[in-house]
């Protein structure tokens, strides 16, 4: 049974699934995407990544300030879906909007839920320490991430991943169990689990405070943070009064000196930075109102002194 879909996502991350489902037999008659918002030098409007990607296959747009505008309701119950698969939409569904679909919607989450129920599930999994993540499908309520699951996969993090990273993987594989989800719906054949009461955790969304650097913390807290944070929001430190992010970082146990927390040592070939146990070896600098730069040309231009650090 083919069913009429309205897909909701926005960012680039939502692009693999609304894709995979353009390929099944199931018909997407409009996307729902966050309105166009000003980028770039010019500030000039532009179409959400998903926006975008329904222009080039003709699908209608719509892109409501609020899901539970009149207007945005009233084109929706016109569409008659049966199915409104969601993927990092970024805006609250309403009961209002819950209630038309025939079959309600569906939320394809980058988590195993009960797990990092909220906004930036991927960047906590890192941030904490997990090893092991994954998506699920589960269908959209009135609560945060709370609804019953219809389909879950895993993925490991690796040591290196960034929350960018991870995303890209997983964006592309749960399209897939998406995909298999929502023809499953439309066969009759899955029935929501309800989640389990116990293992819930929260995953607010990151802030740039968040992303604040401590150096004074072990070098695997700050490798987390960091790679929890790239590409956005960016983690920083500041150095002689300025802002700077910084990129990925490597711990270094193999070090000949173990400066003190956020104090620099230039090597030859690599600069490093002290924390409360071993240093990490920095990566990309990216100072202000410049591009990103290894750490070795950062440090030739600004010259550390012996001693300077982070601050």
């Amino acid at each position: 049974m083919s069913l009429r879909l309205v897909f909701a996502g926005t960012p680039a991350v939502a692009v693999p699934p609304l894709e995979r489902l353009l390929q099944t037999g199931h018909e997407v008659v409009a996307v729902v995407t966050r309105p166009d918002a000003p980028s770039g030098r010019g500030r000039k409007l532009h179409r959400s990544p998903v926006g975008e990607v329904a222009d080039a296959h003709g699908i209608e747009v719509l892109t409501p300030a609020k899901a539970g505008d009149p207007d945005f309701l009233a084109r929706l119950a016109e569409l008659a879906p049966d199915l409104a698969p969601v993927v990092a939409y970024g805006g609250l569904v309403p009961p209002s909007a819950l209630a038309v679909p025939r079959l309600g919607w569906i939320n394809l989450h980058f988590s195993l839920l009960p797990a990092w129920r909220g906004a930036a599930p991927v960047q906590h999994a890192i941030l904490h320490g997990d090893e092991l993540t994954g998506a699920a499908v589960f269908q959209l309520e009135k609560g945060l991430d709370t609804g019953p699951v219809f389909g879950t996969l895993t993925e490991p993090i690796r040591p290196d991943d960034t929350a960018g990273a991870l995303l890209e993987r997983l964006s592309v594989a749960g399209g897939e169990l998406l995909a298999q989800v929502v023809d499953g719906i439309a066969a009759g054949a899955l029935t929501p689990v309800a989640q389990p009461s116990d293992g819930v955790s929260l995953a607010p969304k990151l802030t740039v405070e968040d992303a604040h650097l401590d150096w004074s913390v072990p070098a695997f807290a700050i490798d987390r943070r960091i790679r929890a944070c790239t590409p956005a929001p960016g983690a920083w430190t500041t150095f002689r009064g300025e802002r700077v992010k910084v990129g990925p970082v490597r711990p270094t146990p193999d070090a000949a000196e173990r400066p003190a927390p956020g104090t620099l040592l230039v090597e030859r070939k690599r600069i490093l930075v002290g924390t409360a146990t071993d240093p990490v070896v920095l990566g990309d600098v990216v100072p202000p109102g410049k591009k990103a730069m290894p750490a070795t040309d950062w440090a030739r231009g600004v010259r550390p002194e012996p001693g300077e650090r982070f601050e």
